[in-house]
């Protein structure tokens, strides 16, 4: 998929193709560009069957040359996105075939790009084919949005059946909630995410489900389907989770061997939701003072603080920290790899050791990269229906994933 996929909206896919094109394809410019293409398409199969037969237009064939003639042209048409070309396909009288234009293709490729980015921001079959007609001049069937869209589902579901590697340092585990339009009323939708960091840097969204719920059924599905396509977590450092019970009561059944980091984003959160606004701030930075601690040492005593300086006060918060503190503090068991560390001095190496760590002890990762589906799909307010839904996460993540690159794990952290 292009680029423009992503900046197509379901109210202006007009605008999104003059971004594809950066031109304004109205009036004499659509069918003066549409004459220049079909002119250059049929020059370069002009060109192509010379250089097949060995000789050019009325000379006669010589010592070497192919057996072959030509056999006039017929017409095809190729309908692009400045509109419906008649183009003169030439032929011999054996059958050569150009390879100008793929065998028996009626469309260019941008055209079915143009189709998958309205299916994707939920735009029906019949939607699709209005929009379309405003944009190419030229009315696209709905079988052929609809052979369109099966291949957008059928590379939705490529995604979620593929194998795995099990190449992966630090795994994260979150649940997000999107909205979706239903019958009488907008629903919400629970989509279970794992998101991947390679010994390597590469970061990859791994897999994401629709699911029901968070419960311990849904993610111990979700979790055994990711193992038995290969990722068994063996290379697996630590895992970062959201912090809820039923995630954690899966991992416990099918990864109870991998350190568990509890994300500190949402601690934080159900802290400060027990107390008093006007103390929140105070809170926050003492909370900082253990996650941002330079050690776990430091951060143990940060922690003892926190708790005599609040248990009279707000004893909810201090109960809510000290039921998940060792949770909290997993992160600090990571370290530097040898080969992270090579060429460093000692300040480097702990400030290599402390960005690590700054990324490894949340799940924020995840909620960046929705915060992406939600920038991106913020005109349409809600999903249409679950196969938007799915259709917008693959091709979001798809894109987001195509970004990723391979750095050392301590600096990938750094980048965007």
């Amino acid at each position: 998929m292009s680029g423009f996929l992503w900046k197509a909206t379901a109210r202006n896919v007009n605008r999104a193709l003059k971004e594809i094109n950066a031109f304004e394809w109205e009036g004499d410019y659509r069918a003066e560009t549409a004459s220049r293409l079909k002119d250059l398409l049929e020059e370069r199969m002009d060109e192509e069957l010379e250089q097949y037969l060995g000789r050019g237009k009325h000379e006669r064939r010589g010592k070497g040359d192919p057996k072959d003639y030509r056999n006039g042209s017929y017409p095809r048409h190729l309908l692009t996105e400045i509109g419906d070309l008649i183009l003169r396909i030439r032929r011999s009288r054996k059958g050569f075939v150009s390879r100008v234009l793929e065998a028996y293709k009626r469309r260019s490729r941008s055209v079915d790009q143009l189709i998958m980015a309205c299916f994707v921001l939920g735009m029906s079959t019949r939607k699709v084919s209005t929009a379309l007609l405003s944009l190419l001049g030229e009315r696209v069937s709905a079988s052929t949005v609809s052979e369109v869209a099966k291949r957008l589902d059928h590379a939705v579901r490529r995604y979620h059946e593929r194998k795995l590697e099990d190449g992966y340092r630090f795994l994260f585990f979150d649940g997000v909630v999107l909205k979706q339009r239903g019958a009488a009323k907008v629903q919400k939708k629970v989509i279970l995410c794992i998101y991947g960091i390679t010994w390597e840097g590469k970061r990859e969204m791994i897999d994401f489900l629709l699911a029901a719920s968070e419960s311990q059924n849904a993610w111990e599905g979700f979790l055994r389907d990711l193992h038995d396509r290969g990722l068994e977590g063996k290379l697996c450092e630590m895992i970062t989770t959201d912090g809820g019970n039923g995630l954690r009561n899966a991992l416990e059944v099918v990864y109870p061997r991998i350190p568990r980091q509890h994300c500190w984003a949402h601690k934080a959160r159900n802290v400060l939701d027990k107390v008093k606004k006007a103390d929140q701030e105070k809170v926050k930075k003492d909370l900082q003072r253990i996650s941002h601690a330079k050690n776990r040492r430091a951060a143990t005593q940060a922690y003892w603080s926190f708790c005599q300086k609040y248990r009279k006060a707000y004893p909810g918060a201090v109960k809510s920290l000290e039921s998940e503190i060792e949770d909290l503090l997993s992160f600090y068991q990571v370290k530097l790899s040898t080969k992270e560390r090579q060429g460093l001095d000692s300040k480097e190496i702990q400030k290599a050791q402390m960005v690590l760590w700054r990324k490894i002890r949340t799940t924020n990762l995840i909620e960046r990269a929705f915060r992406e589906v939600k920038r991106r799909t913020r005109p349409m307010g809600v999903f249409g229906n679950r196969d938007s839904m799915e259709r917008i996460l693959y091709a979001v993540f798809f894109h987001y994933n195509s970004k990723g690159q391979e750095v050392p794990s301590f600096l990938f952290t750094q980048r965007a």
